[in-house]
């Protein structure tokens, strides 16, 4: 009679990998489909043909643009009209400070933001013109001459108040993009800015209300309060965060997440932010990591040396 526990094992590692199949990563791929990249390429949004000049753009953004209404721009001491949670009652959220945007957000994408927030932020289907529904940021309709070259002047203006983009830090690029609707426990970050360390409980108490009040208002407008995103690329994985960044409506369609619209290099630098907040001994790790391996080769060596001088003998 043969052996049949061959043929047993066959059979049983078989149905195993089917089954394994079945329930892991055939399930994974029909829960969280698999979206590629566009790189942040933005190719539904056309591209600048004009030649800003950045005296004109100065003057529409401070004037007839309107910018400066509800935008902060700090680095040219353009102060904020509101504080965060007056802002978010009147337009959902805070509007982000300007100073850096030239650097972070892709041009293409500014130039749609002044032009048609909803289309830019991929939002139309929630902020509807034709059915009454308006996006809080008011489009801009031009200043009286050409519009394309009234808006490159703006963005050519932006820019030129911007950092230079290798030194934008990762948390400048998470809080212009994500942190006025996320939270990072971990790091202390609420999307009205790092929480002090108060004397006073009163003090601390009084925060807490700010933030309560402009969290109210976020979830009106986003229909949910945003997540809190201390381990969110640690439980979803980088390129679901990544891709969800370029085109939230890729991975779920219907969100009434935006669109953020940030440069290749701004969103690295989101994802290095998110990377640090997860996992806060990563570096650390790696250099104790590369410490160990040296020292396991090391000892690897003296373990060989030593084992040919006990048995040098013997052979």
């Amino acid at each position: 009679m043969k052996n049949k526990e061959p043929l047993i094992l066959a059979v049983v590692v078989f149905f195993t990998l089917v089954t394994y199949y079945l329930v892991e990563p055939f399930a994974h791929s029909q829960m969280h489909k698999h979206v590629e990249s566009e790189s942040f390429a933005y190719a539904d949004l056309p591209a600048i043909q004009k030649q800003g000049d950045v005296t004109r753009g100065q003057e529409l953004v401070m004037g007839a643009g309107a910018c400066t209404g509800c935008h902060s721009i700090n680095v040219v001491k353009v102060p904020a009209t509101m504080e965060p949670q007056m802002a978010a009652a009147s337009y959902g959220v805070n509007p982000p400070d300007l100073s850096n945007a030239g650097a972070i957000y892709d041009p293409k994408f500014l130039a749609a933001m002044i032009k048609n927030p909803a289309h830019a932020l991929m939002v139309e289907h929630k902020f509807d013109a034709d059915a009454g529904k308006m996006h809080p940021m008011v489009p801009f309709y031009g200043a009286g001459g050409d519009i394309d070259q009234e808006i490159a002047d703006m963005i050519a203006y932006l820019q030129s108040i911007a950092v230079k983009a290798e030194e934008v830090t990762p948390i400048m690029a998470f809080e212009n993009a994500c942190g006025r609707c996320h939270a990072v426990s971990y790091e202390n970050w609420t999307p009205i800015g790092a929480k002090p360390n108060f004397k006073d409980k009163k003090d601390s108490l009084a925060f807490d209300i700010k933030l309560l009040e402009y969290q109210d208002s976020l979830k009106a407008y986003m229909g949910k309060t945003p997540p809190d995103l201390s381990m969110y690329i640690r439980s979803r994985g980088e390129h679901y965060v990544s891709t969800f960044i370029e085109n939230p409506q890729s991975q779920l369609e219907g969100t009434a997440m935006p669109r953020v619209g940030v440069t290749p290099e701004a969103a690295e630098k989101v994802i290095e932010y998110l990377q640090d907040a997860g996992d806060t001994k990563r570096h650390e790790r790696e250099e104790i990591g590369m410490s160990v391996m040296i020292y396991i080769v090391i000892f690897a060596l003296f373990a060989f040396l030593w084992k040919r001088k006990v048995w040098k003998d013997l052979h």
